[in-house]
């Protein structure tokens, strides 16, 4: 999966995050939040390689060959949630209080629409 997707899904997990915390705080004693963790389920089948371990290959073989073809995987989820965090820290420790964390996330996903069709990236947040 390219890492503009990824930035893209990460972007969905943490918007769907912020409005069940919107609908929580709404209504504390609401119990009908759906939680559904199924997006994150598809991000990481979509993310993660599969893996063919040789049948006869030993614990270590095996524990090197999951590390490698993992790592990578894991490298893009890391810097995506990354990414995404360091905005929005930019955004709080400016004192912006006009820019919300939706704006923020959106801004985000367009920025990495725009790196996945081979635009440019100018690097401001």
């Amino acid at each position: 999966m390219e890492q503009s997707e990824v930035v893209k899904r990460v972007v969905g997990i943490l918007t769907e995050a912020g409005e069940i915390r919107r609908l929580l705080e709404e209504n504390v004693d609401r119990d009908n939040v759906e939680t559904d963790s199924s997006v994150v389920t598809a991000l990481l089948n979509e993310t993660m390689p599969r893996i063919t371990i040789p049948e006869d290959a030993s614990i270590e073989e095996v524990a090197v060959l999951v590390g490698r073809e993992v790592g990578g995987a894991v490298e893009q989820l890391v810097g995506a949630f990354t990414l995404a965090f360091a905005m929005l820290a930019q955004v709080h420790d400016s004192g912006q209080t006009d820019v919300s964390s939706a704006d923020v996330l959106q801004d985000l996903a367009l920025r990495a629409e725009q790196i996945g069709s081979g635009g440019s990236e100018d690097g401001d947040p």
